[in-house]
């Protein structure tokens, strides 16, 4: 499945999320309001015309494994690199967070704004309807969430996982985390998740629970002119 994952965000809207994008053969998009992400089948030689059809000026998407020239009409607006770490455990042994709430579209609206604060990557009004999303309350209120997002073959995303500033050291994410690899595990399904480089507690925290890098790609945000 590791081939997959050098590309697993074609492999995802060209396979189990087409229902979700929109494009074409050569280049697809998550379709409004799901995640601002796009991909290509030839990420070397991406068809950014092809990508145009379906992209308004001036939206923002991130762009991963692709380093080339811009082409004309396209700006790239920031650059980093970001980790593909693959899950390289057993299977956690029992559910470290059976108080957590599978979030659905009722709590679409609290997700959305705590990911905001946060920032856990691209995100957007329905992304928790990408997979299973998890997370902790304090009353009424979300305070921590962990869910998936990319998935092709066995592969499946650890994604948008964050905790409210007042709320960390607690170790809610890493619970919530470690209930969706177990939930993956059982389905047979293999964790993977992104972070970005310069994200180093997050990215020891996600080693000391058993992923180990898979490799260092770069990530882009770009958008039409």
């Amino acid at each position: 499945m590791k081939h997959l994952l050098d590309n697993i965000t074609w492999h995802t809207l060209s396979g189990p999320h087409a229902k979700y994008a929109a494009g074409t053969d050569d280049a697809r998009r998550y379709a409004q309001g799901y995640s601002p992400i796009v991909g290509f089948a030839d990420v070397e030689h991406p068809d950014f015309a092809a990508l145009a059809r379906c992209c308004e000026p001036g939206e923002h998407f991130y762009c991963d494994g692709w380093s080339g020239v811009a082409p004309a009409g396209w700006n790239v607006d920031a650059e980093s690199t970001m980790f593909k770490m693959l899950w390289d455990a057993a299977i956690p042994t029992t559910d470290e967070a059976p108080e957590a709430v599978m979030l659905g579209p009722e709590h679409a609206s609290q997700a959305l704004a705590l990911a905001t604060l946060t920032r856990p990557g691209p995100f957007g009004p329905k992304t928790i309807e990408l997979g299973e999303y998890f997370g902790c309350f304090e009353g009424q209120r979300l305070v921590a969430m962990a869910g998936e997002r990319m998935h092709a073959g066995t592969l499946r995303e650890v994604s948008g996982v964050c905790t409210r500033p007042d709320f960390q050291g607690r170790g809610l994410a890493r619970r919530l985390m470690a209930k969706l690899i177990r939930r993956q595990m059982q389905r047979n399904e293999t964790p993977f998740l992104h972070v970005m480089r310069d994200n180093s507690s997050a990215h020891r925290l996600y080693e000391r629970m058993g992923f180990r890098v898979y490799r260092e790609t770069v990530v882009r945000v770009v958008s039409r002119c």
